[in-house]
């Protein structure tokens, strides 16, 4: 995974696929204090929020997931997932079982990680 934002409270990555996939987990385990929770929780919804339209609109998948994880490590992360009926795992998640070979090839992706660092 190749980190393409960084600041204070989390870190944006792109998730290797064949599908436009991003990681956002928490920057500081001091985050998680209670006086930085509402601070936190902001910016993880500004940085989904971005990602969500301008996938929607760069892409135009079928549907977007977002996703929450918390592992047994301190740390949670949360997914945003553009789909395509025609990618190798529809409607399955990502990380199940292969459906098909897929017929989605990402293209432009360069192009779009430069968007979003603008957008952040």
């Amino acid at each position: 995974m190749s980190i393409i934002y960084k600041n204070s409270f989390l870190k944006l990555e792109v998730v290797p696929s064949e599908v436009p996939w991003f990681k956002i987990s928490l920057g500081e385990p001091e985050n998680l204090l209670p006086q930085k929770q509402e601070l936190l929780r902001k910016e993880i919804l500004r940085v989904i929020d971005i990602l969500n339209k301008a996938m929607m609109e760069f892409f135009n998948p079928d549907k977007i997931n977002i996703v929450t994880f918390g592992t047994a490590l301190p740390e949670y992360y949360w997914y945003v997932i553009a789909r395509f009926k025609n990618d190798s795992y529809f409607p399955e998640e990502m990380w199940g079982e292969k459906q098909r070979e897929g017929e989605y090839e990402l293209k432009d992706f360069e192009k779009f990680i430069e968007l979003i660092k603008k957008k952040l």
